[in-house]
C-alpha cells in the first residue's frame, strides 16, 4: 500500500451538510481499499482563475493509504461527483 495526499476544490455554494456528506462518501470508498489517515476541511479560498464560472471553492485534504489500483476508481467517482469542481492525487514518497 502506498501512501496518497488528495486535494478537492468543491463547489462553493455547498453547505456544511453537504460537505460532511461528501466527506463521509470519499472516506468511505477509500477505508475500501485502504486506510484514511486524516482529513482536513481547508475552508473557502479565492481561486487563481475561474473554474466552471467559479472565483473561489472549499478545499478539503485527504490523507490517506491506498493500493494503487483503487486510485482508478478514486479519481473517476471525482469525475463524475457535480459538486467537485477541481481535484489531484499524488503519491507521497516515503
Amino acid at each position: 500500500m502506498n501512501k496518497y495526499e488528495s486535494i478537492i476544490i468543491v463547489n462553493p455554494n455547498v453547505d456544511e451538510a453537504g460537505l460532511k456528506a461528501l466527506e463521509e462518501k470519499f472516506t468511505g470508498l477509500i477505508n475500501e481499499n485502504g486506510k484514511v489517515e486524516s482529513v482536513e476541511n481547508m475552508g473557502k479560498k479565492r481561486l487563481a482563475y475561474e473554474i466552471k464560472k467559479f472565483k473561489e471553492g472549499t478545499y478539503m485534504l485527504f490523507n490517506f493509504e491506498a493500493k494503487p489500483d483503487s486510485i482508478t476508481e478514486l479519481e473517476r467517482v471525482y469525475r463524475i461527483t457535480d459538486e467537485v469542481i477541481k481535484f489531484i492525487v499524488v503519491r507521497k514518497e516515503d
